[in-house]
């Protein structure tokens, strides 16, 4: 379903799921084949996204819903040294049985069976045995702002659930996020819970690192020269800055509190030349140059 390979690695899984899922999504490809398709996909991960469940899936003992594989469980025991043989019962055996011609030679019923070992275990042991886990695993992608802003976000989930989730504002790159309740469902009625696993999407003007937030701010040569203020963007819209007077390039500037969860925002400034050097401009800083003696690379010198 994912079209990787037996050795395929972890990050070889993810690739290929993240690549798949967003290809397949509902929300960009309406109909029932996509869903369908989503489903698998989802499923799919589901197994092969735990080391534990594709551990046990490749040795036979879990099916692809992490459900154990109850007929190879009913032929090894009934298959014993009492003498009797019983048929080879389908999924979901303990209450199969219909009529006499269920029953072994010597009456045994195998609608007993889950009763006993219901009894052993507290119940229900044919439909979720203990130890089978019901959790479910997903991955999503979201935008940058989104991340840092949080808020409320609907999702389609890989069994065609829509369920809007909650993204804490500040959310880091690959957590998760757990929805209690919301994983597959054992045949006792059992609910485990969804991992979601989130991935944020790259912005082209904001760097996360940690809590700050770095950007890069063009400015003019004009306004380094003389000093001034200028709008700066943040996540949490544009504020107002002051660019000292004879700033350079690589001068970071910090705002307090203007990153994500307390932390701040880092403006690197990059000073920017006029497109056109015109006559007036190049007339003034000749007569400066003149009379103002100024080696940029006086402090390189020093060190060479």
């Amino acid at each position: 379903m994912l079209g990787l390979a037996k050795d395929a690695s972890e990050a070889d899984i993810k690739s290929a799921y993240r690549k798949l899922a967003k290809a397949h999504h509902p929300d960009l490809n309406p109909g029932k084949e996509s869903e369908t398709r989503f489903r698998d996909i989802g499923a799919a991960y589901g197994i092969l996204g735990d080391a534990d469940k594709r551990a046990r899936f490749d040795r036979g003992e879990i099916d692809m819903d992490g459900q154990p594989r109850q007929s190879q469980f009913y032929s090894d025991y009934a298959g014993g040294t009492s003498g009797r043989t019983y048929r080879q019962a389908p999924p979901g055996f303990g209450r199969q049985a219909s009529g006499p011609e269920d029953l072994d030679p010597n009456g045994f019923d195998p609608r007993d069976f889950g009763d006993i070992f219901g009894s052993m275990f507290g119940g229900g042991f044919a439909q979720n045995p203990q130890g089978v886990t019901l959790d479910a695993r997903y991955s999503i992608e979201i935008d940058f702002l989104e991340a840092a802003k949080g808020g409320q976000k609907r999702v389609t989930m890989p069994d065609g659930r829509v369920l809007d989730l909650k993204i804490p504002a500040g959310i880091a790159e690959g957590h998760q996020l757990r929805l209690k309740g919301q994983g597959n469902t054992g045949r006792d009625g059992a609910a485990g819970d969804a991992y979601v696993e989130v991935h944020v999407l790259p912005h082209p003007l904001f760097t996360r690192k940690g809590n700050d937030i770095l950007v890069e701010l063009p400015v003019g040569f004009h306004e380094s020269v003389l000093g001034s203020r200028v709008p700066v963007p943040t996540v949490h819209g544009d504020v107002e800055t002051a660019v000292p007077a004879g700033s350079s390039t690589g001068l970071v500037l910090r705002l307090k509190g203007k990153g994500l969860n307390g932390g701040d925002e880092l403006v690197r400034l990059r000073i920017v030349m006029p497109p056109v050097i015109d006559p007036v401009l190049r007339e003034a800083v000749e007569t400066w140059a003149r009379t103002h003696p100024f080696d940029p690379r006086a402090a390189a010198k020093g060190t060479s």
